[in-house]
């Protein structure tokens, strides 16, 4: 691990990100009736891709915009150059790891060992696997092309008010659209992330009264939801892979009403070089099943949580994959292989493990998450800048605030460890770590600690109090649920 590397600027990003500042302070007074300073920073986007293809898209869109002129397809442009600019960043901050940690990349176009895609063709046919039926109207039909059309309206009424101008009236508009959208397969990632971006805005509303605008946040979600509007957007390209998963650790996440497990894994098909893949289960849960219930709440849904637990690796059978390395779980193409020590995988086979191309529309620098191992650092705490590990005299942030309280990995484990499986992030201006699992010392011995230890079930005293805490709390939701439906 070249430590030195992620502490070095990179060269254009604050270029880059300017332009992109540019364009949110338009979006944040709103493009009905432009200020000088809104034009300006439109004018700097547009100096930003005068010599790309989009040069003349962006530079007409710049300027319609500035006049107060801008139609849906001009906002469609000024999305699609932020996203562009947020992909550029992404693909250096990329090359910055991949220079830190020597892992290849697979190139565009290149067949992934085990079948998998590199580039973003059609869909091959899953093995195994048949479509469910679709409710609602079918792709390309004028119904749902009428749906994409009246959420793309109501994201330009957005843009021209701006996050200053929003109010109930405006939000509430996209509800009409975000429950015809629901029930379509197809559009059902667009209408997910419409329904997410208008509470986000119906709880800020009026903008007139905010103090501080998230302009960057609801910037993504305006630019990324316009681009899912366009034909092919959420086309996702598959196939399927043959081998052993050997996982690495579980990422976290959680929401008041939601939570995911995200599983970092190395992939071995059983023909050619090993991949790093991932392995995602999403569940709704209510706001008052935290810390070790959530793992409940998303156990049932996924099999590899147990074999996470267990230091177990997994044999996979025409495993569906994306292109990006996703694999779209299914519990019949996957039973329970030998035992593997995530430390020994890190150690061992992670060095040698490409990593796939990120899809164009998810190229973001807030999606990046590559799996590291880091030994033979010192760990460090300062009141000022938090911990840091610091590796041939060179200091890399640890973010121990996303370390999960379900599980017996914590932020003082971290702190006194001595070898380190995690996740590089870039977050705030610079490289971070985010712990998945450590080794630290207890009574004289070597011991690890996983964050996503408790997947499966727990074992040790802590987990298993924390289970059955959680287990009475979700057994009351239950009966409280069934009074209310018996009523």
């Amino acid at each position: 691990m070249r430590a030195d590397l992620l502490a070095d600027p990179v060269d254009g990003l604050d270029e880059a990100l300017a332009a992109v500042i540019g364009v949110d302070q338009a979006l944040a007074a709103g493009l009905v009736r432009p200020q000088a300073a809104q034009a300006a920073g439109l004018a700097v986007l547009a100096d930003a891709f005068s010599a790309s293809p989009l040069a003349g898209r962006v530079a007409e869109a710049a300027e319609k915009a500035a006049a107060g002129a801008a139609g849906e397809e001009h906002f469609l442009s000024l999305a699609a150059a932020r996203i562009a600019l947020f992909g550029s960043v992404h693909d250096a901050l990329t090359a910055r790891i991949e220079q830190a940690t020597g892992h290849p990349r697979v190139e565009p176009g290149v067949v992934l060992p085990g079948g998998g895609q590199a580039d973003s063709g059609g869909a091959p046919p899953i093995a195994g696997q048949t479509e469910p039926a679709a409710s609602g109207p079918a792709p390309h039909t004028p119904q749902a092309e009428n749906l994409v059309l009246a959420a793309r309206s109501w994201l330009a009424d957005v843009a021209r008010a701006g996050w200053q101008g929003i109010d109930h009236e405006l939000v509430a508009g996209a509800a009409s659209v975000i429950s015809a959208l629901l029930p379509v397969p197809h559009l059902r990632r667009l209408a997910a992330l419409l329904d997410g971006f208008a509470a986000e805005l119906a709880a800020s509303c009026p903008g007139s009264a905010l103090e501080r605008i998230p302009a960057r946040r609801w910037g993504d979600l305006w630019s990324r939801a316009l681009l899912l509007t366009l034909p092919g957007a959420t086309d996702v390209p598959t196939s399927t892979v043959t081998g052993r998963l050997l996982p690495l650790g579980v990422d976290l996440h959680e929401h008041a009403t939601a939570a995911q497990a995200q599983v970092h894994a190395v992939f071995e098909p059983a023909d050619g070089t090993p991949f790093l893949v991932r392995a995602s289960v999403s569940a709704p849960k209510p706001d008052t099943v935290i810390g070790a219930g959530i793992w409940q709440v998303l156990r049932p849904h996924m099999s590899l949580l147990a074999a996470v637990s267990e230091g177990r690796s997994m044999e996979l059978t025409a495993m569906p994959i994306t292109a990006e390395g996703d694999l779209l779980w299914r519990d019949e193409h996957a039973k329970p292989g030998e035992p593997a020590d995530p430390f020994a995988t890190a150690r061992v086979v992670l060095p040698a493990a490409s990593r796939p191309q990120t899809a164009p529309l998810d190229r973001h620098p807030a999606r990046l998450a590559v799996p590291v191992f880091l030994e033979g650092y010192v760990a460090e705490q300062s009141p000022e800048d938090g911990l840091a590990f610091t590796l041939a005299g060179h200091r890399i942030a640890v973010d121990t605030d996303r370390v999960p309280a379900a599980g017996p990995l914590t932020p003082e484990a971290v702190a006194g460890s001595t070898a380190c499986i995690g996740l590089v992030r870039w977050d705030a201006g610079t490289f971070r770590v985010q712990p998945l699992a450590v080794e630290t010392t207890a009574r004289k011995k070597t011991v690890a600690l996983h964050a996503g230890a408790w997947a499966g079930g727990a074992v040790d005293k802590i987990g298993v109090k924390a289970e059955k805490a959680a287990t009475d709390a979700a057994t009351v939701l239950r009966e409280r649920a069934g009074r209310l439906l018996r009523k």
